[in-house]
């Protein structure tokens, strides 16, 4: 429903074990099912809030009463419609218009409802399969609110751009299921929209995870399957920290602090510096299995021990911050646990 009453709002909270594996980069599907349950939550109230802000008998309500409809009648394809990726940062710029004193413009709420992610993001599909494990990712390349992972999103792409695409990630998807199942478990439940970028000046690859887009990912595409493979990873450890902020704090208000981050050139916020050790903690696994299981990749000693060195140099800046909350220290803390043990570099915990 759109309209809770106050005293049932759920309370969500992630169970001890979840957040300790979750925190290990090893949360699996397990973990994505109840960070979603948040992630629900959060944009059932962000469509009331707008509803509420609205005059009644606009387009809007109606849209809200055929989502109420969709939820009992077909609960799949609501799923499908609220954990749209840019649902939550389309209801968030409304809203800010709104508080504004302007009148935002809903028709892509409109196009979503009744026409599905397919109306809103393109209709192309990539398919993956590898040993029966089934990745899903829509290739969105138009619709709103893409602009939100920080870079301009590359146009409609042909019919070979979108071979393409789809080659590497046959490619990548055999790379996870059969070196890196773990990671492939979790991304396959979590992941759910590709945005294309073009590629940075000098043909540089890049991508981007964005906090207000749960399940989509933006990058350009990778020169190997192996790279793709670990975009994938890096990018949805990015998206599942985000869903986690949203459930359990792990840090105080942003602070005027600034901190070096080793990867980067210029001091960063602490939060900022979190998400980067955490995604990092997922590369320096990826590279840590790519060299010890055959044929090894040449890249990835060297690859593993940069790694390596970002993220243990990272994770005691932050443990040294004072920033952290209680929940914090004991992610960063199992962090650091991950990477200093076997059992952070292979197969389930």
């Amino acid at each position: 429903m759109l309209t809770p009453p106050p005293d049932t709002l759920p309370t969500h909270t992630v169970a001890p074990a979840t957040f300790d594996a979750v925190a290990r980069a090893r949360g699996g599907a397990t973990a994505v099912a109840e960070l979603r349950r948040g992630q629900l939550s959060k944009r059932v109230l962000l469509a009331l809030a707008v509803r509420r802000s609205l005059p009644s008998g606009t387009d809007f309500y109606a849209s809200c009463r055929r989502l109420e409809g969709m939820r009992r009648e077909h609960p799949e394809r609501w799923h499908e419609t609220i954990l749209h990726p840019y649902l939550d940062e389309g209801l968030a710029r409304a809203l800010r218009e709104l508080k504004s004193g302007g009148r935002p413009d809903l028709a892509w709420f409109d196009e979503l409802v009744h026409g599905g992610p397919a109306a809103l993001s393109g209709p192309r599909l990539l398919i993956s399969e590898c040993d029966g494990v089934v990745l899903r990712l829509r290739l969105a390349d138009r619709g709103p609110f893409r602009s939100v992972h920080g870079h301009q999103p590359a146009g409609a792409q042909s019919a070979d751009e979108v071979g393409h695409w789809q080659r590497l990630l046959d490619g990548a998807w055999q790379v996870l299921v059969r070196r890196h199942p773990w990671h492939a478990e979790a991304v396959a439940a979590c992941l759910s929209t590709l945005v294309p970028l073009p590629p940075a000046p000098g043909g540089t690859s890049v991508s981007s995870a964005a906090r207000r887009a749960y399940g989509a990912v933006a990058l350009s595409p990778p020169p190997d399957p192996v790279l793709l493979a670990l975009t994938l990873v890096h990018e949805f450890l990015h998206v599942q920290l985000g869903a986690l902020l949203e459930v359990v704090p792990l840090h105080g208000p942003s602070s005027p602090a600034r901190y070096h981050a080793p990867w980067r050139p210029d001091p960063r916020p602490l939060d900022a510096l979190l998400q980067g050790t955490y995604a990092h903690l997922g590369v320096c696994d990826f590279w840590h299995t790519e060299r010890t299981m055959p044929p090894s990749d040449p890249r990835a000693e060297q690859e593993h021990a940069t790694s390596s060195g970002y993220t243990c140099e990272a994770l005691e800046t932050l443990l040294g911050s004072g920033e952290l909350l209680p929940a914090g220290r004991r992610f960063t803390e199992q962090m650091r646990r991950a990477l200093t043990s076997n059992e952070g570099h292979r197969g389930q915990l």
